[in-house]
């Protein structure tokens, strides 16, 4: 029996759980898939205030963001580093005194303290201005944030098990019901079809886009609240430009774009907006998409981009709070906790919306919550300090620690021991422990993937499939073919049976 029953493996669903077993709950956190296998997969790997959200009055939520970007960096610098983003001026759209005025506001309104501040780039002059149509010749850079998203996720959950809690990815959570002043989880295993019953005090129903089925037809709860599905989607394609900022393009339709320097070689643009109603694991980036994104970029590159030029694609879809706004973009990227708890029963909290950038404030709002109902979380907030696994480096020291590992271990190429300290900070040295040659990270499986990695992932992640470790672990499935990919797949289910298998 646990104090807390947590159904969704995204960053909400694991904020929650790291931040309630930290104040000593006892927490089991079920995912139907692989932890952050929707939602927390599919952003723009931002960690940022969300200027346009100016424009729409959401102060709150755009100062909590901008709080945020300093608290995240100093927790997991290696999965989270500052960016700075180039926004250059159109004279046909939004004047330069409302940018300029809105930047100043973006400067100041969050407490920023390392990050640096806005700019005004002469594009004629500035290497930024050099992948650019002539027409631009104005810009302002201002800094946010960049995250590995579905490495967050995996590192919360991380810390919630050493602290305790217990997860369960590919569990999927069949009924939910009260009984006996508890509630009763019925959970059955999606790689066996075993089921098994849980007990817990108090639950929480993180399940992004599928928060309303669970409401419904889990709990079979009444609920007037609704969740409104917006689909994301973004492409993929070879670098655009030799610098290493991103930029922010303002769009004819008052939406904006953003295109930003991705896995070394690539350039991420994304993302769309419209509403989405069919099953959220079905979501796909449609051509109808891809061709409004390369549109817009070309409406700024000097080289304009083709479909022909994508190497891939990915979709996500938002679970919004339902706030009745007449355009998706337009809907509130706000959170919002309702707290079903009937007299003498036991609670439920249910999460809507969200921003990946607030997941840690949104964590704490829900114990907030649910103080009457799970006593720990009474127990001061005690996140914001303390760093996620492999993250307990300098901010700025990622290229000492780099150098170092190298020095250690001259026998593996510099560039793999830069990815694995970007992807697991001070954990790399676990992986690479004795390594002073490639051979002895075991089986390559492509790129620069290792038998020593993957094996690490299985045991400390929950990797068990190789798109958990070529999309979500890491970005690698840009990199290998299908048949890599197919003999990763085969490797891990063969390791996964005798752990102990070559």
């Amino acid at each position: 029996m646990f104090d807390l029953a947590v159904i969704g493996g995204g960053i909400n669903g694991c904020g929650i759980a790291r931040d309630a077993v930290g104040r000593g709950a006892s927490v089991v956190l079920f995912e139907q898939n692989d932890l952050a296998s929707g939602t927390s997969s599919t952003s723009t790997k931002l960690i940022h205030g969300g200027l346009r959200y100016l424009e729409h009055y959401e102060f709150r939520l755009v100062r909590e963001a901008l709080m945020e970007r300093e608290v995240l960096w100093g927790m997991a610098p290696h999965i989270v580093w500052p960016l700075r983003f180039v926004l250059p001026h159109h004279s046909g759209l939004r004047p330069g005194w409302l940018l300029r005025l809105g930047l100043l506001l973006y400067d100041n309104l969050g407490g920023r303290k390392r990050l640096p501040g806005t700019r005004t780039l002469d594009l004629t002059r500035d290497p930024a201005g050099e992948p650019l149509k002539a027409g631009f010749r104005r810009a302002f850079e201002y800094s946010d944030c960049w995250v590995e998203d579905s490495r967050l996720v995996v590192l919360n959950a991380r810390d919630a098990a050493e602290r305790g809690a217990v997860i369960r990815p590919r569990t999927r959570v069949v009924t939910a019901a009260r009984s006996g002043g508890l509630w009763e989880l019925t959970v059955e295993d999606r790689e066996t079809g075993a089921r098994d019953t849980v007990r817990a005090r108090t639950l929480v129903n993180a399940a992004g886009p599928w928060v309303a089925d669970v409401l419904t037809g889990v709990a079979r709860a009444n609920s007037s609240e609704g969740v409104r599905l917006v689909q994301g989607s973004h492409i993929v394609v070879r670098r655009l430009f030799r610098h290493d900022r991103a930029y922010i393009f303002q769009n004819a339709d008052q939406r904006i774009i953003f295109a930003i320097p991705y896995e070394r070689d690539f350039t991420l643009i994304g993302t769309t907006d419209r509403d989405y109603t069919g099953d959220p694991a079905d979501v796909k980036a449609s051509e109808e998409e891809i061709a409004y994104l390369c549109a817009a970029a070309s409406e700024y590159f000097r080289d304009p981009v083709t479909r022909d030029e994508v190497v891939w694609t990915y979709s996500g879809v938002r679970p919004l709070y339902d706030d009745g706004a007449s355009k998706a973009q337009e809907a509130t990227r706000d959170y919002v906790l309702t707290l079903d708890a009937p007299q003498g029963q036991p609670a439920m909290l249910s999460v809507f919306g969200g921003k990946i950038t607030t997941y840690r404030r949104l964590a704490e709002s829900a114990l907030d919550r649910l103080k009457d109902h799970l006593p720990a979380a009474r127990k001061e907030p005690w996140t914001s300090g303390a760093v996620l696994p492999g993250g307990n480096f300098p901010k700025e020291s990622y290229d000492d620690i780099v150098a170092g590992l190298a020095r250690q271990h001259p026998g593996v190429p510099e560039a793999l021991v830069a990815r694995l300290v970007r992807a697991y900070g001070t954990d790399a040295r676990e992986i690479l422990s004795g390594a002073r040659s490639m051979a002895d990270l075991g089986r390559l499986f492509g790129a620069d993937l290792t038998e020593r990695e993957v094996r690490h992932l299985m045991r400390r992640e929950w990797a068990s499939r190789a798109e958990d470790v070529l999309w979500r672990r890491s970005k690698l499935g840009l990199r290998v073919t299908p048949a890599e990919a197919e003999a990763l797949d085969e490797f891990m289910r063969r390791a996964a049976a005798a752990p102990n298998a070559a």
